[in-house]
């Protein structure tokens, strides 16, 4: 049975009520690849707040594109973000159906304007609706939109795209602390099976010195029938293998391999709220291979492949824009 939250709430901001003393980030976020070839756009509007400072928001778009050219970035930042319709931040928004900005950060611009459709429904993350006003876990997230159609036009430093029936999803995520570790992965775009798609987040928390086992929560759609992936009752037969370049993982009851071709890997500074850092991998052109007993699904091109990670001897080439 697919988890699906049952109030429009969920999509809320949560950082205008987040007390001073606390730290905090949040995120909404947008994916969409091309039906037949390896081009797609992620967008990301994110709010950061250290414990007893202000909030900043900052809006990030990276642009993919099959013309030999690495990935096209740019990120700023603004002071005084909004909670309107979803989330402003500079005076561009993000809300239902629609997501318009404008950035310039060194030497590099960008600018979006995008309308989605409704889409498949929402994805929880978490087992319980209850878990996104609970103290704990401390990192929420959940797709309010997913399987939904873009249209509108891209552009990154003069390099436009426009957007035609892509398909994507929508993203929103917050809490005190990132996951230690985390990958998400979201697959669309599928040989032989157009409306499937997956959307899974992975996790390794830190407990005092520990850090715990790899927790999958995740939903794959094919054939009509929406299966949910891991739990907490699957976690002693989930397997994760990883690296940013490539993924093998056994989430009950499927088994994905996700590769990520090196030239297409954004790598950013993600800043925590306790003044930390993580390195974030991210490709939304990668290749990704699902088997559901004796179903296997395949795409070149369509999957996202995000690995966050405390390593900073990855060998990638991480973007130059600072984070928090």
């Amino acid at each position: 049975m697919a988890r699906t939250p049952a109030r429009a709430p969920l999509t809320d901001p949560v950082f205008e009520g987040v007390a001073a003393a606390k730290g905090h980030y949040e995120s909404y976020y947008l994916r969409a690849v091309a039906p037949d070839r390896a081009r797609a756009v992620w967008i990301r509007y994110t709010i950061h707040k250290p414990p007893g400072g202000a909030a900043v928001g900052s809006l990030w778009c990276t642009l993919f594109d099959d013309d030999g050219a690495p990935p096209r970035a740019v990120k700023q930042t603004f002071s005084s973000p909004l909670g309107t319709r979803w989330i402003e931040i500079g005076g561009c928004t993000f809300g239902p159906g629609y997501a318009e900005g404008d950035v310039e950060a060194l030497g590099h611009t960008g600018h979006w304007e995008l309308r989605f459709g409704e889409g498949d429904g929402a994805v929880l993350h978490l087992p319980r609706p209850w878990m996104y006003t609970a103290r704990l876990p401390r990192t929420k997230t959940l797709s309010p939109v997913s399987d939904t159609v873009f249209s509108g036009h891209v552009e990154v430093d003069g390099h436009r795209v426009d957007l035609d029936g892509w398909r994507g999803m929508v993203g929103h995520n917050w809490g005190a602390e990132h996951a230690e570790r985390w990958i998400w992965l979201h697959g669309i775009a599928f040989e032989d099976a157009p409306d499937a798609w997956v959307d899974l987040v992975a996790g390794r928390i830190r407990v005092g010195p520990a850090t715990l086992p790899w927790i999958a929560n995740g939903v794959l759609h094919v054939d009509g029938v929406r299966h949910v992936l891991g739990g907490i009752g699957a976690v002693r037969s989930t397997s994760v293998s990883e690296t940013p370049l490539r993924a093998t993982l056994v989430i009950p009851p499927a088994e994905l391999e996700i590769t990520s071709p090196r030239d297409q890997i954004a790598t950013w500074v993600y800043a925590d709220p306790g003044g930390s850092e993580h390195h974030s991998a991210h490709c939304s052109v990668a290749a990704l291979e699902v088997r559901l007993g004796d179903r296997v699904l395949r795409t070149g091109h369509g999957a996202c492949f995000e690995l966050g990670m405390r390593e900073t001897d990855h060998g990638l080439r991480v973007q130059p824009f600072p984070d928090g």
